[in-house]
């Protein structure tokens, strides 16, 4: 399959890419995962400024490529400002910026921003994974020529807000073991093969290369009706962000637009 898809900017981006959000933070474990995910070819890098981990992914990403493990033009690297992160970056944003996206939009507030913006967004990065599957939202974002990219696409395994139940789930078991794969690696390849990129994390070596592995399995029409098949449900709600005084979402409804 193609590894990397074309966004609305003109920049090729990698469909599979390294989450790095961890609690608690450690700066030393996150660049060496980083080492050793761009000995394995992963080349697109997923950050935050919450998540505290861009030191480490600017740092373990400039010796990789001072020591030419990697050309600079071969990273990608994903990073994102929360709403009070507000300022005028412009003139240096003009040197390295090479798209832009947003984060858990819905098809509404997507709308709402293409009424006035003059760049649409290129990505839309969203929680997506075989029981929550965005349906709606990926043929709106389709049809609006916004790439459509995954956080959590196992269910967030080893986070205390994630779970197992994606990876566990029989029928991604089965399918697991009629393509003699591993769970997680239906998963991935089941939002890659819709035309998602995936951004997963580990910092474990084998599961490293597991993930990476991802892009070779085959998924066939049947296993694609089976998932569409599996009962949906959000894993991250956002209920820190709803309340009746301080917040303009007053019910998680509001917050997701009525998608959920």
């Amino acid at each position: 399959m193609n590894n990397e898809a074309r966004l609305n900017c003109g920049i090729n981006m990698p469909v599979l890419g390294l989450g790095t959000y961890s609690y608690p933070n450690d700066r030393q474990t996150t660049e060496l995962a980083i080492d050793m995910a761009l000995k394995m070819g992963y080349r697109h890098f997923d950050t935050a400024k919450i998540y505290g981990s861009e030191p480490a992914v600017g740092h373990a990403l400039t010796e990789a490529i001072l020591d030419q493990t990697v050309d600079r033009e071969g990273i990608f690297v994903t990073s994102k400002l929360w709403g009070s992160d507000h300022h005028d970056p412009v003139s240096a944003l003009r040197q390295t910026l090479k798209c832009i996206g947003v984060s858990n939009f819905s098809s509404k507030k997507i709308q709402s921003l293409l009424d006035f913006a003059s760049v649409p967004p290129a990505v839309n990065q969203v929680e997506m994974h075989p029981m929550w599957r965005q349906r709606k939202l990926r043929d709106f974002c389709a049809d609006c020529k916004i790439h459509v990219s995954a956080y959590s696409p196992l269910g967030g395994p080893g986070n205390a807000w994630g779970t197992t139940a994606v990876v566990e789930n029989p029928i991604i078991q089965s399918i697991s073991r009629k393509h003699k794969t591993t769970p997680a690696q239906v998963a991935l390849q089941w939002g890659l093969s819709n035309g998602s990129s995936m951004i997963v994390k580990s910092f474990n070596q084998k599961r490293l290369k597991e993930n990476m592995e991802a892009l070779n399995v085959k998924l066939d029409a049947q296993d694609l009706t089976d998932i569409e098949k599996l009962e949906e449900w959000k894993i991250m709600r956002g209920e820190f962000l709803v309340n009746d005084s301080t917040s303009p979402y007053k019910t998680i409804e509001d917050l997701w637009d009525g998608e959920i």
